[in-house]
């Protein structure tokens, strides 16, 4: 399949151009060895992820992926403001890219695409992600987990993004790695790119109904007919 007539790319950030979990696991385990909690290996935290920090913590505070419905919201609070303490020290230590995510990105940005990121991590992580893996300069704009009343699955980021950048959804393309970003672009009537490798917990990105599902980032290129040649 060929995407014709786009030209802004929106992002998810965790599990698509990141691996994050190291340090997101890292710092699950500061919290709950400060709250007399058992730690879990990395694994285990990793299929916790991507669903923004509050579900994270409400996971590693259950143990399980399922949350247990009778914790205690003021507790579940006070965790999570320990977790993101300890998180914005970890922000990036361990974090890495995943293969093809720069060159992609660069190749993309000199094509003329405009790139934004949107993803459910609480905004004042991201930049500094971005600027220590060298991606800063490459984003026209950055929307958050809590830059809005709502998140993915829900539409709105997205919506946000279009009405920002006075662009109509069809000619912007969502590119995630779970069924919150297809979802959410399904939602604002926005075709996507479904990547498998990141963070699904475990579901097949195929079954959500993503325009297309790529295994490798850097074939989004090819993907994509450029924006003069599709007017011919």
């Amino acid at each position: 399949m060929k995407f014709t007539d786009k030209n802004v790319l929106l992002f998810d950030l965790d599990g698509t151009l990141i691996d994050s979990v190291p340090d997101l696991a890292l710092s699950i385990n500061q919290m709950l060895h400060e709250l007399d909690m058992k730690p879990y290996p990395t694994d285990t935290i990793r299929s916790w992820v991507g669903n923004g920090a509050a579900v994270l913590t409400k996971r590693a505070l259950s143990g399980h992926i399922d949350i247990n419905p009778d914790l205690d919201p003021a507790y579940v609070e006070k965790a999570l403001s320990i977790f993101l303490a300890y998180y914005e020290q970890n922000v990036c230590v361990d974090t890495t890219l995943y293969p093809n995510v720069k060159s992609t990105l660069e190749n993309l940005h000199r094509d003329g695409y405009r790139l934004v990121i949107v993803t459910n991590k609480p905004e004042q992580f991201v930049r500094p992600i971005l600027k220590h893996l060298g991606l800063d300069n490459l984003f026209e704009m950055v929307v958050g987990g809590d830059s809005l009343p709502k998140r993915k699955p829900d539409p709105m980021q997205l919506t946000y993004v279009c009405e920002t950048l006075g662009v109509k959804a069809s000619s912007c393309l969502m590119i995630g790695d779970s069924k919150n970003d297809i979802f959410a672009a399904t939602a604002a009537k926005m075709q996507s790119i479904g990547l498998t490798y990141g963070y699904n917990h475990g579901e097949d990105i195929n079954s959500h109904g993503a325009s297309l599902v790529l295994d490798n980032f850097a074939d989004i290129i090819e993907a994509l007919v450029p924006v003069e040649e599709s007017a011919h």
